[in-house]
């Protein structure tokens, strides 16, 4: 069995952890792996009380350009169609389980976006508590390009922030947007130039851990819990929705479509 490639590192200065997505050469490609990872430090870090704030960055020319196609164990397969639908929910509920433990972290989350934040990247990010993106950056749910749904919640807490209308332009068209955009309809809470990303969020991260953490960390549930307000029961019937979707021909004729750089021809099947 081969050894399992590490996607992140944990790094500490003082009472701000950050949590480094580490795969430049995928561009910080996401995969059922990710999920397992960033749970884990998510783990590590919900416990601690020296640590405050945690901040979310990148290495490479990503933040994070969508799911890894490559993985094996992102193959689901299934004897029948049924199953194979039934495989994938589970699947899909999985990663609702992961991604809730690591938005439901106590410690505020800030999330530093630079390049291509698309698909489930942006899904990540809608994670955070407050995202600051770079001026190269650029968003994106290119899901439907592909014939696939989004299927980790992203759309969900991202009609929250910003709106139905917007999600579901952005979501339906695959459109994707500069951070100027996603600064004006709320994605981003600001945009800084590229070379001064990190300092300009560490400094936020050191005003915010400067206050008493177990206020900040109050108001961040207390704003949670009206922000979730029915997100379980919309997430159950998105990874239905999903397991569906992405047992579909519509989904085989996207994929191969993106490997040829072609526009796919869907036939609704």
């Amino acid at each position: 069995m081969s050894e399992r490639p590490t996607l992140f590192r944990l790094e500490r200065d003082g009472v701000v952890a950050t949590i480094v997505l580490d795969n430049p050469t995928k561009l910080n490609a996401w995969s059922w792996e990710s999920a397992r990872q960033v749970t884990a430090l998510a783990d590590t870090i919900r416990f601690d009380d020296s640590i405050r704030v945690v901040i979310v960055r990148a290495e490479g020319r990503a933040f994070c350009a969508g799911v890894d196609l490559g993985m094996p164990e992102d193959r689901i397969t299934g004897r029948s169609p049924a199953e194979k639908v039934r495989n994938y929910y589970e699947k899909f509920r999985w990663v609702h389980e992961r991604f809730k433990v690591f938005a439901h972290l106590p410690q505020p989350v800030l999330m530093a976006i630079h390049g291509y934040c698309l698909g489930a990247g942006l899904e990540v990010a809608m994670m955070g508590d407050i995202r600051i993106a770079s001026d190269d950056a650029q968003f994106a749910l290119p899901e439907p390009r592909v014939g696939v749904s989004i299927d980790a919640g992203g759309d969900l807490r991202l009609a929250h922030e910003i709106g139905a209308g917007w999600t579901k332009l952005l979501a339906m068209t695959g459109r994707r947007i500069d951070a100027q955009t996603a600064l004006r309809i709320g994605i981003v809470q600001e945009v800084v130039p590229r070379d001064q990303l990190l300092a300009h969020v560490r400094a936020l991260a050191d005003e915010i851990a400067k206050n008493a953490p177990l206020a900040v960390q109050g108001i961040k549930r207390t704003i949670n819990f009206r922000a979730e307000q029915g997100l379980s029961e919309a997430m159950q019937f998105e990874a239905s929705s999903a397991a569906v979707l992405f047992t579909s021909d519509d989904m085989q004729l996207g994929y191969k479509a993106m490997a040829k750089k072609e526009d796919a021809r869907f036939e609704g099947k």
